[in-house]
């Protein structure tokens, strides 16, 4: 990589009004066609080819585990995935016991001549385990890709070929699969206004060279993982409230709350499809509101209804952890190796079929995320942010 070039950092926060925007805004991000009706061979990265790193693969994820607990479940993954809910489990366990653990021993030195070296302790403990937790995270995102035979994309800079990069086989149909069809709607929608994709698009425009700024598209990633978060926590509520319109209307408040919350319980296979839970759970979806009126049937106008901290709710992460991994991510694929940060003025040569393909992936990733983080939260208590 040229040494005369300048990194940046992505800010999510930035990235987070982006992705909840409507059709009809008029914004988006700036992609360059070039030669769109000429004839062009097709350059399709594969392990025999020159940048032979560059393979489709569990054990070649942009993010590799640095925990112990991260590692575990990776072998687990690729080895004995039959064992992967069981051994998530055990770590999650493991890593509360030993940060409570350290809490108390902080508690009860409090006022001693200890208690400073303690404190220390359970501070490092604490990012100790948050790092575990995010790597445990990451796997139960690479465990759901696996479910729709999907692997992730690998770090960009093992994929470019001349400075170019094109993404093949593309998993667009099973990268779609996972979404109901009103999602789906919206996800189309999404493609439209991030990078111009049409659906009736013909074969020549979907590969015809397209030129565009790496920093540009590590934003336009981040922001999707974040809209992929925002349409599962949405899909939810709209489905929780949905059930709660159709309740007996001759119910009170008391009554329709109670059955509510049953029904979220009885939904838990349905948020968090990583396994059997036990005990009581909570859920991110936020409070539902009690107010008896008809909500809007079809998932996009329900959330054209949102206000603003509604929206807010729903598109952010609730845990520390869930950001720094959508960053952690976000960066491992597109940033550089040595600084883990993005080429400002970098160019990337591809195609809007493999944009396509970055984008639905990390629409993929940040419905995933959701899923991970709920689990994580049955078992684990995550940092708000």
């Amino acid at each position: 990589m040229d040494c005369g070039l300048s990194y940046t950092k992505i800010s999510l926060h930035q990235s987070l009004p982006f992705t909840v925007k409507t059709s009809s805004s008029s914004t988006r991000f700036s992609f360059k066609n070039s030669s769109v009706g000429s004839r062009r061979s097709l350059f399709v990265v594969s392990s025999g080819s020159s940048s032979s790193k560059c393979e489709f693969s569990g054990l070649n994820a942009p993010l590799e585990p640095t925990t112990p607990a991260g590692r575990l479940l990776s072998s687990v993954l690729q080895n004995d995935c039959k064992y992967f809910h069981v051994a998530v489990q055990k770590q999650l366990e493991q890593l509360a016991y030993d940060r409570d653990e350290a809490v108390l021993r902080m508690n009860l030195s409090f006022g001693s001549d200890e208690s400073f070296l303690h404190r220390r302790i359970a501070e490092v403990k604490e990012l100790e385990c948050q790092a575990s937790v995010e790597d445990i995270m990451y796997m139960l995102i690479s465990y759901k890709f696996s479910g729709i035979r999907v692997h992730l994309v690998p770090r960009l800079s093992k994929c470019m070929y001349n400075g170019r990069l094109e993404i093949w086989p593309c998993k667009d149909w099973e990268l779609e699969s996972i979404h109901s069809c009103e999602v789906l709607e919206m996800v189309r929608e999404h493609l439209t206004t991030v990078l111009g994709w049409k659906e009736k698009s013909n074969v020549v425009d979907n590969w015809a060279p397209t030129r565009v700024q790496k920093f540009v598209l590590c934003r336009v990633y981040a922001a999707s993982v974040l809209y992929g978060y925002f349409l599962k926590s949405a899909s939810l509520r709209h489905h929780l409230e949905q059930k709660l319109d159709h309740i007996n209307p001759d119910l009170g408040i008391a009554s329709s709350n109670q059955l509510l919350l049953s029904e979220m319980q009885s939904l838990g296979s349905e948020i968090v499809p990583f396994g059997g839970t036990s005990g009581t759970r909570s859920t991110s979806v936020g409070q539902i509101p009690l107010i008896r009126e008809k909500k809007p049937d079809k998932l996009k106008y329900y959330v054209m209804s949102f206000n603003p901290e509604t929206l807010q709710m729903c598109a952010k992460p609730k845990s520390k952890e869930a950001l720094n991994l959508i960053e952690k991510h976000s960066y491992a694929l597109f940033g550089d190796k040595k600084t883990g940060l993005v080429a400002s003025d970098e160019i990337i040569s591809t195609s809007l079929a493999s944009l396509k393909r970055i984008v639905l992936e990390a629409i993929a990733f940040g419905s995933f995320l959701w899923d991970a983080e709920e689990y994580v939260r049955t078992v684990y208590k995550l940092k708000e942010d």
